[in-house]
């Protein structure tokens, strides 16, 4: 009996129920859109469904459309904290950048990487893991004639150079728009590639997403 007792514990880890990893994807519109049919998280959902893990993870998007990161800052405990996540996917940088030109708002250098830096600690102070992205496009041109490249790529290297300071993964997606559309956008769209809209992501677009998340995150 008292042997019993003893392996009573281990046989029951061994039977529990394995809980699933709870993913938040914490960002702006794009995110917004990704819980949409043939949005990223919906394809992300799916590829799991097709890999058989779909009871190994929870995907949950927490995208709000115009959102820069100090709106992310100022909902973390809410929409983040508060459920618990493993891991968090922060994708942010987009409207930063962009509605300095169409807006005439946006977040300066220095405060958009210290209002980053405050959501990672915070995070982390919760016991979730991190995970970074580089905004993907404000145009798909290949010469860098997109009228906010210089910017984009800016504050793109800012996050890479906060993941490389912090030891953090990140989904290079700036780098991979840029890559995938000097091979297949030969006449130099400026939108229809990847995007709809120069930001907002088409189908392809998505899945594109998906596919650079999931080789991270998995």
């Amino acid at each position: 009996m008292r042997a019993l007792l003893l392996l009573l514990p281990l046989l029951l880890a061994f039977t529990a129920p394995t809980k699933p990893t709870r993913i938040i994807f914490f960002g702006d519109s794009i995110t917004q859109a990704g819980v949409q049919p043939k949005g990223y998280i919906t394809d992300l959902q799916d590829m799991l469904i097709k890999q058989g893990k779909a009871a190994d993870y929870e995907l949950i998007g927490k995208g709000i459309g115009g959102n820069k990161v100090y709106d992310l800052y100022l909902r973390m405990d809410d929409d983040v904290l508060a459920l618990k996540p493993d891991v968090v996917v922060i994708y942010v940088g987009v409207n930063d950048v962009w509605h300095k030109s169409s807006y005439g708002t946006g977040t300066d250098p220095d405060k958009f990487v210290k209002f980053y830096e405050a959501i990672i600690r915070k995070i982390q102070a919760g016991g979730s893991k991190v995970v970074l992205c580089t905004p993907a496009a404000i145009g798909e041109k290949t010469d860098f004639s997109n009228s906010q490249d210089g910017d984009l790529n800016a504050y793109s290297q800012l996050i890479r150079d906060l993941a490389a300071r912090q030891n953090l993964p990140l989904v290079d997606l700036r780098k991979a728009f840029l890559d995938y559309n000097l091979k297949n956008n030969t006449a130099n769209k400026d939108r229809g590639i990847l995007t709809t809209d120069r930001v907002h992501l088409n189908d392809v677009g998505n899945q594109f997403v998906a596919d650079q998340m999931w080789a991270v995150l998995k």
